[in-house]
């Protein structure tokens, strides 16, 4: 997907200075506007991100997917991004999905390549070799799916190193129920945990860190402040727990736009970051951004977790 590719560069970072003085585990490190010179363009939600920090792919709530880099600075900010051609996800019968079949939110890449996109109108999740080209693979329904709202089921998708995913429901059906976890692994569905309500936020997202953690993206939107908030829970991950919570962000309303989108990945010192994309819902007055922040680490750094090009300040697009 390098062929045609369009180049964005607008940035905001903060200074390592007033990184520091943020008094939640997370710090603000940088974020970047983006856009395409495309119709289709706008409504992005799954999110992946490489382990270098560079490639990434998502996928819109129209049936629609692209991949690209994250342009980076010297200092390892986000100061743009280069994608290539938007696609169109394809139905069973390999043609473009069809009305109310095509709302992707979420998606995650398995260590093989294997790509797997969550909707939430027709509950599923379907499996494609390469979703540039590949006629989609319908994974089996688990029992719960038929009683998950429209328009509010499988927003957030996940895949741990073996290769089970795991998702859930933007709303659980009740102020005070938990959020059932779904995890398919060896052609299984099971519900091995569920995740408390905290306030009223709401899942949209959700990766599983380098560091073999849960990372839970919701948001908020305020009518009073006509923005939306934006919290990033992380837990420990156990074959039938999910424990050690910790809020590692919570946003004021219009900090950020939607962010639905979520992907962790490790740097070469160590850290944890967390870039974060959002959803415009194709509206001329929000915006698609992503957006980083930074976790310090409690791992070793990876032997080789940066591409040169990244970080090249002589690169012709930086």
């Amino acid at each position: 997907m390098r062929r045609r590719l369009a180049v964005a560069i607008t940035a905001f970072a903060l200074a390592p200075s007033a990184i520091a003085q943020s008094p939640q585990p997370a710090q603000f490190a940088s974020s970047t506007l983006w856009s395409i010179a495309d119709e289709s363009f706008g409504g992005w939600s799954g999110f992946e991100v490489d382990p270098d920090g560079v490639g990434f792919v998502t996928v819109s709530d129209r049936g629609l997917i692209v991949s690209g880099r994250l342009l980076r600075n010297a200092n390892g900010w986000l100061i743009g991004t280069e994608t290539g051609p938007i696609l169109t996800l394809t139905h069973t019968d390999g043609d473009p999905l069809p009305r109310y079949w095509d709302d992707s939110e979420g998606l995650a890449v398995a260590p093989d390549g294997r790509v797997f996109v969550s909707f939430e109108a027709e509950h599923r999740i379907n499996e494609y070799n390469d979703a540039a080209v590949d006629r989609a693979v319908h994974l089996p329904r688990a029992e719960g799916f038929k009683d998950l709202q429209n328009n509010s089921s499988l927003e957030a998708l996940a895949i741990d190193a073996d290769g089970a995913l795991y998702t859930l429901p933007e709303r659980s059906g009740e102020l005070t129920r938990p959020f059932d976890v779904f995890r398919y692994r060896d052609g299984e569905w099971t519900i091995p945990f569920t995740i408390p309500r905290r306030g009223d936020f709401l899942p949209v997202g959700a990766d599983i860190g380098p560091d073999g953690r849960f990372y839970l993206l919701e948001r908020r939107l305020s009518s009073s402040q006509l923005g939306f908030a934006s919290r990033v829970r992380r837990f420990d991950l156990g074959e039938d727990t999910l424990d050690g919570e910790i809020t590692l962000l919570e946003t004021q309303p219009r900090t950020h736009d939607n962010l639905e989108g979520i992907a962790v990945w490790q740097d070469a010192l160590g850290d944890m970051r967390i870039t974060m994309i959002s959803d415009d819902n194709h509206r001329f007055f929000q915006k698609n951004e992503i957006v980083e922040y930074i976790v310090p680490g409690d791992l070793p750094p990876p032997e080789d977790n940066q591409s040169d090009e990244t970080l090249d300040p002589d690169d012709e697009n930086l």
